[in-house]
């Protein structure tokens, strides 16, 4: 067996433990345990229940009996019990009010000696038996082949237990070990088991770190022609920075100086002002005669940025662009020029961005707004995009914008290569948000609670789960609760977006709702993420019951960003799953987007919360982020300590985790 199949294997652990230890007297037995027993064959016969044939055979050792039955059997099988013979018998014990019963148990060969360990249940691997998988972890255990990947010096000061014996613990856990503690991995064994992992994730994250600081960048000076610039753009947007907006200023701002890259990651909930932020970011890049891309994943989000970045900017003389999918070829090549040239600054656009024929003059700063709905390829080609500076590449700094809180535990374990700046603080003019749960039965009264609204001057978004219905079923889709509001109301101004409609039809009618044309914009999930209209104050979300948690929150921050009180009222079909109960409770009752992010998590847990396809991620096996924060703690400053002082172990620890092969189970 090659040695990495030899880590595979030994990290494949058990599920459950038979204790096979001791034999344990009938009159003793207790419901549900896995037992031993030695007694006398006392009775042997048929019986049928529900037309099924029952092999029973009665054991007695002195102290009482206990039944043992087989359900599916060859009818040679019961020549084997002879009445008045001593058999050992083993298995999980079923008691009733006249006697304790095993069903199916295992017969074990009499002369044999009692393990000494409890005997571990592994997850089954295709074509490998439990008895195999057993031996052949014996086997390696028994060889003395699992040696240490940490210094002394680590194990000791974190006070860990060696690998070997954690190993040796999880496999063959002696009796006086407590079984609950093995099961529910709080045993010290299962710490160093989780320490590693989290390790090993953690070094591999050191080494991207310091890896993209031997990269060069352009050091972005904040000069004092910068803070002017920044103090006009405060003057013309009359926005009153908060504290945490500040503070995240100044940490970008500081970032962008240094030679090496920055790799930033800035979030905050919805509508706590993360473009204001990136955008004093860009203009410290465009102060230091280097230009800036922003690329979003919707042309909705990327209009909506241009219409409003392109009027601040070009009162302070310069020159931005938007380039879409919908733009066409000349209107393209024309952009292309000038970004080329250098004559624009500052480029907003969707995926184009990262196509070929878009190259820049000087580009020193890439940020991608809502970072986590492109993938890991579309993320590195805009920030590979840099220029050639003698025989070297120059790189831009790169800042990742997110609306969606990433829970302090899943940045600690799988974003600690970058660093986070946290707007936890909002704009003192938002006004907090109503949220009801309301049953879809009473629908119609919410229709004419919105019709009033609107009659009165106000605009509400309409969302629903599907374009259209495209099998039988009773959603509401947004094609039909559009013509249904229309017919019904001749004289309010609906309108309908969906992703089924050519781009150039959305923007027309973002537009129209913008400029308060539309009273209701029935919508499916394209209006997610960005669009900021502060005349829409009501939000209805039908079956939002079919919406993640995520999903929903998002949609509830398209609103209230107004004067006027902004009510978030969530349809709900009765007969809800547990999930769903948890989801609606949790929007009830917090409005706090970190709040929400953690109850996510807790729901999805880490691979569907990051998207594994996308991230490129390698989601973890063994630990458990929502109850393991001491041991990510601690992962986290050892792999500090062991990357810059004990370099030779950091190899060998790699080796050993990244080349763990996970058993189909």
């Amino acid at each position: 067996m090659e040695l990495n199949e030899q880590y595979s294997l030994i990290l494949h652990m058990p599920f459950r433990y038979e204790n096979e230890t001791a034999v344990t007297k009938i009159e003793t037995l207790q419901q549900s345990s896995y037992s031993i027993v030695d007694g006398i064959i006392r009775d042997v016969y048929i019986k049928y229940h529900n037309k099924k044939k029952n092999l029973i055979v009665i054991l007695t050792d002195g102290s009482g009996d206990l039944q043992l039955r087989w359900i599916n059997f060859y009818d040679s099988y019961s020549k084997q019990f002879i009445i008045g013979e001593k058999i050992r018998i083993g298995g999980e014990v079923r008691k009733n009010f006249l006697l304790a019963e095993i069903v199916h148990p295992k017969v074990y060969n009499y002369q044999t000696n009692l393990p000494k360990f409890l005997t571990p249940i592994y997850p089954s691997i295709k074509g490998i038996s439990q008895l195999k998988i057993r031996k052949n972890i014996s086997e390696i255990i028994n060889n003395q082949n699992i040696y240490d990947t940490l210094p002394d010096d680590i194990i000791k000061s974190f006070n860990l237990m060696t690998f070997s014996d954690a190993i040796k613990i999880i496999h063959r856990p002696s009796v006086d070990i407590s079984v609950n503690s093995l099961l529910k991995k709080t045993h010290p064994a299962w710490f160093r088991i989780k320490f590693d992992e989290l390790l090993a994730n953690q070094l591999s994250l050191e080494i991207s770190r310091n890896n993209r600081k031997k990269n060069k960048s352009r050091s972005l000076k904040a000069n004092k022609e910068f803070w002017i610039y920044v103090r006009n753009l405060i003057d013309i947007t009359n926005i009153d920075l908060t504290n945490a907006q500040k503070r995240a200023v100044k940490e970008i701002s500081f970032d962008l100086t240094n030679n090496y890259p920055m790799y930033r990651l800035l979030q905050g909930d919805v509508g706590s002002g993360k473009t204001i932020v990136a955008v004093i970011a860009a203009l410290q890049a465009i102060i230091n005669k280097t230009q800036v891309a922003i690329m979003t994943p919707t042309e909705i989000l990327a209009e909506q940025h241009f219409s409003k970045i392109n009027i601040w900017f070009s009162t302070l003389g310069i020159n931005t662009e938007l380039i879409t999918s919908s733009k066409s070829i000349r209107e393209r090549n024309i952009i292309k020029d000038s970004v080329l040239k250098g004559n624009t600054s500052l480029i907003i656009g969707t995926q184009s961005l990262i196509q070929e024929y878009i190259k820049f003059k000087e580009l020193g700063l890439s940020i991608i707004d809502e970072e986590h709905r492109f993938g890991v390829e579309q993320r590195s080609s805009l920030y590979k995009k840099g220029f050639e500076s003698g025989n070297e590449i120059t790189y831009p700094h790169l800042l990742s914008m997110s609306a969606t809180p990433i829970p302090r535990t899943l940045a600690m374990t799988f974003l600690s290569d970058m660093d986070v700046s946290i707007i936890d603080e909002l704009p003192k003019n938002r006004k907090p948000i109503i949220t009801k749960l309301i049953s879809n039965d009473r629908r119609e009264k919410v229709l004419m609670h919105v019709v009033t609204a609107v009659r009165s001057g106000n605009q509400a978004y309409w969302v629903c789960p599907l374009v259209q219905n495209t099998e039988k079923n009773d959603l509401q889709n947004a094609v039909n609760t559009f013509h249904y509001i229309k017919d019904k109301f001749t004289d309010l101004n609906i309108g309908l977006i969906h992703s089924n409609i050519s781009s150039h039809e959305k923007l027309n009618t973002m537009k129209s709702f913008r400029d308060g044309n539309l009273d209701i914009l029935v919508a499916t999930t394209v209006i997610e993420v960005g669009v900021d209209i502060p005349n829409a104050s009501m939000m209805i979300i039908d079956h939002a019951e079919r919406f993640g948690l995520a999903q929903l929150h998002q949609l509830r921050g398209r609103i209230g960003r107004g004067d006027a009180e902004s009510i978030c009222v969530l349809l709900y079909k009765n007969l809800l799953s547990e999930v769903a109960k948890y989801r609606l409770k949790a929007m009830f009752e917090t409005s706090d987007g970190f709040e929400i992010a953690r109850r996510d998590l807790k729901i999805r847990g880490p691979g569907d919360f990051l998207g594994t396809k996308q991230s490129g991620i390698n989601i973890l096996k063994f630990c458990d982020l929502e109850n393991d924060t001491k041991v990510i703690e601690l992962a986290n400053r050892a792999a500090s300590i062991i990357y810059n002082k004990y370099p030779e172990f950091v190899e060998k620890h790699l080796e050993r985790w990244h080349k763990i092969t996970i058993f189909s189970q």
